[in-house]
């Protein structure tokens, strides 16, 4: 559902600077290639000087009616909630409706070790809480209602991971119980904290807490790009996400909201400074960020097959921000030739060359393989000659050939390396590397 993400440094590509119209008329024809080769459709928008000067849309909101989407369209923005939930707790405590050093168990005792775990150990995802969605079981439910109970009887079913405060893990879990936090704490729902809190300050209209899709309200999809065709994605029920991720909004909308934090409009100075104190790079909320020599601030997104990213960097007065409802590539490229462009860098554009093989070669590496160290299997099969792997209860994806026996998902940064002879395969991501065998 919701993603980690760290932008890698970007390698210095050039030392000549471009004019500013050249070189973001160079991204907005890089954005267009993107799609016309089906890697990416969605929106993009950045902001250098603190003012915003960059948008492009591209591809669909609704590929059945063939609706284009535009600069109001809404997409889910996973992760990047997180960023405003951190944002309500820290008003929360500039308003002394709670303290950083509060204790989980006065909301929920039955938790493992809540007498231990701070709101602080929360934010900073440093609570040992189990992420709900590593589980095989969220996607039996991922797509139906959940109350309160049903997702706080869940969370405390899985034993603590680790000691709190000892380290950092990342887990939705935390958020989605500072969430219903912020609802006890204020007696209002979620939604009407985002929208008295941010939203009004900032004077939003397209950003709220999202339900159920709805095109007509010019609210995307998402889509996988599977043998020639946009596959529409399942949709998480956004009563389960809550403040780990159920807000809608818009690039442009998302540059207004982080300047405007920025600029003091949602919290004192302190306030966000207390937010950037970072601990194995993650603050409250918020992710560090480098680029080139600079550092920023900021976060990502991905839920179904939204994927999004919000970045500052206070030095270079240049903030980032693009939602996409289908990404067949590695995002964080998008990342690094935005923030170029915002600064002025040429950059080289990608070259769309297939590897392709009969599908009788592909025959070879079909089966169903497992692993000692991993609880789930995965299951290689063809579909419209092309190779397509799915682990057990998740979605399936499509391999792509980079040689006669080495296939990748750039979306989920995976490489899969088979050895036939072996009845085995080395799949690769994040660079760890995990051995399965054929049944």
């Amino acid at each position: 559902m919701i993603k980690k993400f760290y932008l890698l440094v970007a390698l210095m590509v050039s030392t000549v600077v471009f004019s500013q119209n050249g070189v973001r008329k160079k991204l907005g024809d890089y954005l267009d290639s993107l799609f016309v080769n089906h890697k990416v459709m969605g929106s993009f928008a950045f902001a250098d000087h603190d003012q915003p000067s960059f948008l492009k849309v591209t591809g669909f909101s609704d590929v059945e009616k063939q609706q284009k989407a535009n600069m109001n369209t809404q997409y889910r923005i996973g992760s990047i909630s997180k960023t405003f939930t951190a944002v309500l707790i820290m008003k929360a405590v500039e308003e002394k409706k709670i303290s950083l050093d509060k204790k989980l168990s006065e909301f929920y005792p039955d938790i493992p070790n809540a007498h231990k775990i701070t709101i602080e150990n929360l934010l900073q995802h440093r609570t040992g809480i189990h992420n709900l969605t590593n589980e095989a079981g969220y996607w039996q439910y991922h797509t139906q209602p959940q109350t309160e109970n049903s997702l706080v009887t869940i969370i405390k079913k899985y034993k603590s991971d680790f000691e709190p405060g000892t380290r950092y893990e990342y887990s939705n879990s935390n958020y989605i119980l500072l969430g219903f936090i912020l609802e006890k704490i204020y007696k209002k729902t979620y939604a009407e904290l985002i929208k008295q809190k941010i939203v009004k300050p900032l004077r939003l209209t397209l950003t709220k807490v999202g339900g159920k899709i709805d095109p007509t309200k010019n609210q995307a999809q998402s889509y996988q790009f599977i043998n020639g065709k946009y596959d529409l994605s399942s949709e998480t029920d956004m009563s389960i996400p809550i403040g780990a991720g159920n807000i809608i909004s818009t690039p442009t909308e998302l540059l207004q909201f982080i300047l405007g934090l920025e600029k003091g409009k949602l919290l004192r100075k302190e306030s966000l400074e207390k937010m950037k104190s970072f601990n194995e790079n993650y603050g409250y909320g918020l992710v560090k960020v480098p680029f080139d020599e600079y550092w920023g601030f900021g976060h990502t997104g991905g839920i179904d097959n939204f994927r999004s990213v919000l970045f500052y960097f206070p030095d270079l007065k240049t903030a980032i921000s693009y939602t996409t409802n289908q990404a067949d590539m590695d995002t964080n490229e998008i990342s690094i030739k935005m923030l170029e462009a915002a600064t002025g860098k040429d950059f080289e554009m990608p070259s769309f060359r297939s590897y392709e093989i009969p599908e009788a070669e592909l025959q070879k590496f079909v089966g169903t393989y497992s692993s000692p160290d991993i609880p789930l299997k995965i299951n290689i099969f063809i579909r419209n000659k092309k190779l397509m792997a799915q682990a057990t209860g998740q979605s399936e994806f499509p391999l792509e050939a980079v040689s006669d026996t080495s296939f990748k998902f750039d979306a989920a940064r995976i490489v899969i390396d088979f050895y036939p002879a072996k009845k085995q395969f080395i799949i690769i991501q994040s660079g760890i590397k995990n051995t399965f065998t054929k049944e």
